[in-house]
């Protein structure tokens, strides 16, 4: 039987937002993100206090006109006024990275919440999808499905928009859930996105 799959997450519509960026790399590089995910300063990604992780935005810098669409994946900026945290990639997209900060836009790209309502067969009600990350790198998003495999967790990559690649585990019964998520949490992945199926 197919059934509509739902996300946990609050929906994005229409959202905006504008204020001041900033840029941080060097000492964080290589450090893990609040995601679980190791940062990368040479990725396109941004911290923000409150989008989901794996949420895509458009961030446009307004003193000059220049774009950038990133990954969030990371909390922050903790800094009065300041709105996003780009990586040291992202500033050098819209040539930022000199002033430290600048003034911005973003605008939603994807939300996780709502890119993929579609319909799937799964083998009997209850069924959830485990959403592990999005990856702006296809082959970052099969290294993680690569080890979780080898921990003998059935992960597979899924398309979404902007060309981002999901890890997910998919079909796992509400009797297993429990377990798969020990599993995940002492491999590091601790806040996985459930998406439940009604």
């Amino acid at each position: 039987m197919a059934l509509t799959f739902l996300f946990l997450l609050p929906p994005l519509f229409g959202f905006s937002e504008s204020g001041q960026a900033s840029w941080y790399g060097g000492k964080f590089h290589g450090r893990t993100t609040a995601s679980g995910e190791t940062f990368d300063t040479n990725a396109l990604t941004a911290a923000h206090k409150t989008l989901p992780f794996g949420t895509v935005v458009e961030v446009t810098n307004l003193d000059n006109g220049r774009a950038v669409t990133v990954r969030i994946n990371d909390r922050g900026p903790f800094v009065e006024g300041r709105i996003i945290d780009l990586s040291r990639a992202a500033a050098e997209k819209i040539d930022m990275v000199g002033t430290g900060v600048a003034r911005v836009e973003i605008h939603l790209v994807e939300n996780p919440g709502e890119a993929l309502m579609a319909h799937r067969e799964v083998p009997a009600e209850g069924t959830v999808i485990l959403q592990i990350g999005s990856y702006g790198v296809l082959n970052n998003a099969r290294a993680i499905r690569d080890r979780l495999a080898e921990s003998g967790l059935r992960a597979e990559l899924e398309e979404a928009a902007a060309g981002i690649t999901r890890v997910i585990i998919p079909d796992v019964t509400e009797a297993d859930l429990p377990g798969v998520l020990r599993k995940l949490e002492i491999l590091g992945f601790s806040r996985p996105l459930i998406r439940r199926f009604r």
